[in-house]
Parts: structure tokens; C-alpha cells; sequence
């Protein structure tokens, strides 16, 4: 791989300039770089991300829920990223924890559903599109709405290659990584919450479907699916590149695989002089809480890069 040479995975100095930097973010990326960056004591990290609900971007994330447990005022916008599938998402990614955030989360459970057109369906029994209930729940099942309705539906709509695809009207129509990602986050955040239903033959054949394409390229001819997915946003929400893929196969547990290396050294190759990364174009649509500035150094881009970086066992030059 040119431009990177082999490290150990491992753990990084606080003496370090860019892991000085990210301390001084969010709390949301504090507690990340200090469990995953730095190794520290498991006190250490779980006092800084108890701060996650009660300070900054948690904080206003939560303050804008409204009485019946809506954000936005609806489940789901079409343009918007101001809505409840986006926000509850947010906070599992911040890592929101502690009795307000689970209040919230059970205010949504208790009072929110889909509407007439899926049948009044609990918002944590999901809808049809599996890139939604994906996402649904990823949100939900580290706050103990992992439901057994909503898994079978995304066990029930996997495709023949391993994959999902939203738009798939047969079972061999092809996946797509837009939603295939959403998935294996979600499978993954279920069996890491204990979930009872055995998820790790669907959730490694959507690893698979990934890693077979080498996380970015088509299987039959090798081409690049998208350009696009060679830039990472933060936040996400339904879209799929390279670096939001990686890591979620760093934090799903799995070994390095050489068939990631090409995306990991795109991702090593975007380091700046400074060291760090920076925030590439956001999706469209108004967001609940704005993160960060387009064009500007990213404390959520550098964060991920540096731990899938050391997941792969390699390190770039700035």
C-alpha cells in the first residue's frame, strides 16, 4: 500500500497534537477517543460519556424532542435530516447513555408510530425499506428497543448476494451498499446488545457482500460504483462510503481483511499536513444540531480514521 507502512494496532499518546485535538471536542468525541485511541481506564471513559446527554450536541439533540415523543414533528422526512429516524440515530452514534437519554428513547417507543400507511406500526417495529429499519434499529437496540418484529423483517429481506437493497422487487435483484451497510450496523447493534435470535450468518454475509467488492467496486467488472463514496460526511444518515464502511467492520469485531485495502489506503490518503482529516460534502437537507463545517478539519472523519487506520494496522504520513 503506497503511502502507509505497517503499525501495530494500538493506542495513541494524549501527548499526541491530534489526540490533544480531539479531547478538546464534543463529549461525544471525547469518550470515542478515549476508549478506542488512547486506551483509557474504563472509568475514565464512561464518566466522559455520561456528560454526552447533558452537554453539547447530545444535549441539544435531546432538547429538541417534543411531547409525543417526535422529533421534527414526524418519523420521517423525505428532505429534511430534522426528523426521528435521523435524530434517534444521532444518538446512538454519540453514544448518548444514562436516564435521560432512555426516557426519550421510551417516549418515542411509547408514543410514536409510522401513520396509516404502514398500519400504525410501533416506530421500533419499523416499516418496510430496510435501509430505514436499519438505521431504526441501530438506534434502538442499545436502549432496549431491539425488537423481534423489526429483525425479522430485515432477516426476512436479504438478498441473494448477502446484500439489501430498498428498491429490490425479488429476492435476486442485487444489494446495494446504500442499504446493506445500514443493515450489518444494525444486525451488529442487536447481537452486541444481547438480542436472543442468532444474527451472525446474515450479519457475515453482509460483511461479505461488502469486503467481495472490495468496499467500493462493482463485482462483476471491478469498476467504482460511485466517486462519491471516496469522501466521507459525517453525519451519515442512509449513505453509505468507504470510511463509514470500514468502520463498521473495525467495531462488528471482525479481523483486518486484505480485500479492505485498497479503501483503507484511500482513507490514509486523505490525511492532512496537520494530521488530521476534514469534512467532506454533507448530505442535503436541513440538519437537527449542525456538527461541523464543510471544508474544515473534522473531529468526527479524523476520530474514525485513526481507529479503522489502526484496525488495518497501518499509519499515514501527514
Amino acid at each position: 500500500m503506497s503511502g502507509v507502512s505497517g503499525v501495530d494496532a494500538g493506542r495513541w499518546s494524549r501527548d499526541d497534537p491530534v489526540v490533544q485535538w480531539l479531547l478538546g471536542g464534543d463529549p461525544a468525541i471525547r469518550w470515542q477517543t478515549l476508549r478506542d485511541l488512547v486506551g483509557a481506564p474504563e472509568d475514565e471513559v464512561r464518566a466522559e460519556r455520561a456528560r454526552v446527554e447533558n452537554e453539547g450536541w447530545g444535549a441539544r439533540l435531546l432538547g429538541l424532542q417534543d411531547d409525543s415523543g417526535t422529533w421534527g414533528g414526524t418519523v420521517w422526512k423525505p428532505e429534511d435530516r430534522d426528523a426521528t429516524d435521523s435524530v434517534v440515530l444521532l444518538l446512538a452514534l454519540l453514544g448518548a447513555e444514562g436516564d435521560r437519554t432512555r426516557a426519550a428513547l421510551d417516549r418515542t417507543a411509547a408514543g410514536v408510530d409510522w401513520g396509516e400507511e404502514w398500519g400504525r406500526s410501533a416506530f421500533f417495529d419499523g416499516e418496510v425499506e430496510p435501509c430505514i429499519n436499519g438505521r431504526v434499529l441501530t438506534a434502538g437496540a442499545p436502549y432496549g428497543h431491539a425488537t423481534e418484529t423489526m429483525l425479522g423483517k430485515l432477516l426476512d429481506t436479504q438478498q441473494a448476494d448477502g446484500g439489501w437493497n430498498c428498491y429490490a422487487e425479488t429476492r435476486d435483484d442485487p444489494g446495494s451498499f446504500h442499504s446493506t451497510v445500514c443493515v450489518v450496523e444494525a444486525l451488529a447493534a442487536y447481537r452486541d446488545a444481547g438480542g436472543p435470535t442468532d444474527v451472525d450468518l446474515p450479519l457475515h454475509r453482509g460483511q461479505e457482500y461488502l469486503l467481495e467488492r472490495r468496499m467500493m467496486r462493482r463485482r462483476s467488472t471491478g469498476e467504482l460504483i460511485d466517486e462519491g463514496w471516496l469522501t466521507a460526511a459525517f453525519p451519515y444518515y442512509w449513505r453509505y462510503d468507504v470510511l463509514r464502511g470500514l468502520d463498521h467492520l473495525r467495531s462488528a469485531g471482525l479481523p483486518y481483511d486484505e480485500r479492505a485495502a485498497e479503501a483503507v489506503e484511500v482513507i490514509a490518503r486523505q490525511r492532512g499536513a496537520d494530521g488530521r482529516w476534514k469534512l467532506d460534502s454533507p448530505l442535503p437537507g436541513r440538519p437537527a444540531v449542525a456538527f461541523e463545517t464543510v471544508g474544515e478539519p473534522s473531529r468526527w472523519n479524523t476520530l474514525r480514521a485513526l481507529r479503522v487506520l489502526d484496525w488495518a494496522g497501518v499509519q499515514s504520513t501527514p
